[in-house]
């Protein structure tokens, strides 16, 4: 079975609004190992609709930043999974729709993934840390502060989650990437 690491981009008071990172060679760099690494990528229908929207033609574009292409071109072979209920129909290459019950259908996109699966939504990580699926956060935090929302778990847990450090790295644009793992 593969893990469930859930990564994205926030602030220093936690707002996950994607225009609030910076996008840079090394941010992309960063999500490209990450996605390298995982067997799978998992979003919510908001955020497979964003990244619908803008990189299968970043993945065409020859003239497009390299390190943007880099991760358009890889993204457009990943295998893609998708919680919604308002939509069934996902034409991206590689898209898959997880319907039905959340558990079980995460669980068993984890348990097909041994090299494990790229959670990158917000609100859907709130729901799936309810139901205690997440196993590991790589988060990079920017030297930002928004002062608005989204922000992370907005919509509140049942209780603390208790993880344990597994590395801390700064880059060189003053991101922090933070990996944690899930205390059991």
């Amino acid at each position: 079975m593969g893990a469930l690491i859930f990564s994205l981009n926030l602030t220093l008071d936690g707002c996950v609004d994607h225009r609030e990172g910076i996008a840079d060679d090394e941010t992309h760099a960063f999500f490209t190992r990450l996605m390298d690494e995982a067997g799978a990528m998992l979003w919510g229908r908001v955020t497979y609709e964003m990244m619908e929207s803008y990189w299968p033609a970043v993945a065409r574009d020859e003239q497009a930043p390299p390190a943007e292409r880099d991760w358009a071109v890889k993204l457009e072979a990943k295998p893609k999974y998708v919680v919604s209920s308002t939509r069934r129909d996902f034409p991206w290459t590689n898209s898959h729709h997880i319907a039905g019950d959340l558990r079980d259908g995460v669980q068993r996109l984890k348990d097909a993934t041994p090299a494990g699966v790229l959670l990158g939504s917000g609100r859907l990580a709130t729901e799936l840390d309810r139901l205690d699926l997440i196993d590991e956060y790589q988060m990079l935090v920017h030297p930002r502060i928004a002062g608005h929302g989204p922000t992370l778990h907005q919509g509140g847990l049942p209780g603390t989650r208790r993880l344990e450090l597994v590395s801390a790295e700064p880059l060189r644009n003053g991101v922090v990437a933070l990996h944690y793992r899930r205390a059991r």
